[in-house]
């Protein structure tokens, strides 16, 4: 009998300790910030971003561009992310590309330093950077220059596994919404959940393949209309899915984020980085874009004419 009941409990151990390993993890990350001076909707959109989060009991954390938050109504916006404990990090001021040969690695390097001038007396101010278009370089000069400069400076990149196409399905789900047809507003609301799903299990499965394992993901976001009205639904989505939400400042300890990937040009998901590595078959570049989402769309119905090529 004991020994029934024994191998009936390693079973389960087993069985427990095989499902968490197999559990997979996702933290969310947002890019941009809101500017009220050129978004009416910005102070609700930021409101329901952070109560979708607080109802969830999800710590996220928002990399503010200065060019997308304005002046001081934007920066208070992002201040309420750090007064409700999700932590703040660096976009650069004015969202340029490294991978654009017209930027050079000094005036990037500088772009930084004065996005952190206003960014650093924030509540949860944490000195990573994300980069823009997650491009981190188009030759070995500013690729490797500017980690030296983040090593020497304090900073640690920001990357994400899971990367999708949202401010695309944003601009459809404005367009909609601006021609008075909120049906299909939320036809493209559904449509970019199923999305996310879907670009969350290619990615998981890409990481399984060229990692041998499911590491704690970092999603990238956008702080968008689409976002404020969608996130409740996406996160249940997910949940629903199997899906555990932990913080970025857990995920980003995997040893994933901390391990350069020496690609060129440098950036996309650090899972398609790896996979581009090791020269698996079957990757596009770049690897999101909206010229994927388009024909997909269009072929639902969901394209609005003036989206239409």
């Amino acid at each position: 009998m004991m020994q029934r009941l024994s191998g009936r409990l390693a079973a389960l151990l087993l069985s427990l300790s095989t499902s968490l390993a197999m559990a997979q993890t996702l933290s969310l990350t947002f890019d941009d910030g809101l500017n009220p001076d050129k978004t009416p909707q910005a102070a609700q959109w930021n409101q329901q971003l952070l109560e979708g989060l607080g109802q969830a009991s999800i710590k996220a954390m928002v990399f503010p561009s200065l060019a997308r938050t304005g002046g001081d109504a934007g920066l208070a916006l992002v201040r309420n992310w750090g007064l409700q404990g999700h932590a703040v990090g660096n976009h650069t001021a004015s969202h340029r590309s490294l991978a654009d040969p017209a930027l050079s690695l000094q005036d990037f390097i500088a772009d930084v330093e004065l996005a952190e001038a206003s960014l650093r007396t924030m509540p949860q101010w944490t000195p990573m950077l994300r980069f823009p278009y997650l491009k981190e370089g188009d030759t070995l000069e500013k690729r490797d220059g500017l980690r030296r400069w983040m090593q020497s400076a304090g900073y640690r990149a920001a990357p994400v596994s899971i990367d999708a196409s949202d401010w695309y399905y944003n601009q459809v789900y404005a367009a909609w919404l601006a021609q008075g047809r909120p049906e299909q507003a939320q036809r493209v609301k559904a449509a970019y959940i199923r999305h996310m799903l879907d670009r969350a299990a290619y990615y998981d499965g890409l990481a399984r393949q060229v990692l041998g394992r499911s590491p704690a993901h970092v999603m990238l976001l956008h702080t968008n209309g689409l976002n404020a009205a969608a996130l409740p639904e996406l996160i249940a989505a997910f949940v629903a899915q199997g899906w555990r939400f932990v913080s970025p400042s857990e995920a980003f300890q995997d040893p994933l984020y901390t391990e350069p990937v020496n690609t060129l040009p440098a950036g996309e998901s650090v899972v398609w980085a790896h996979a581009q590595l090791q020269q698996r078959p079957g990757l596009r570049y770049p690897a999101e874009d909206d010229v994927y989402e388009r024909p997909l769309l269009q072929a639902q119905g969901l394209l609005p004419d003036s989206l239409k090529p």
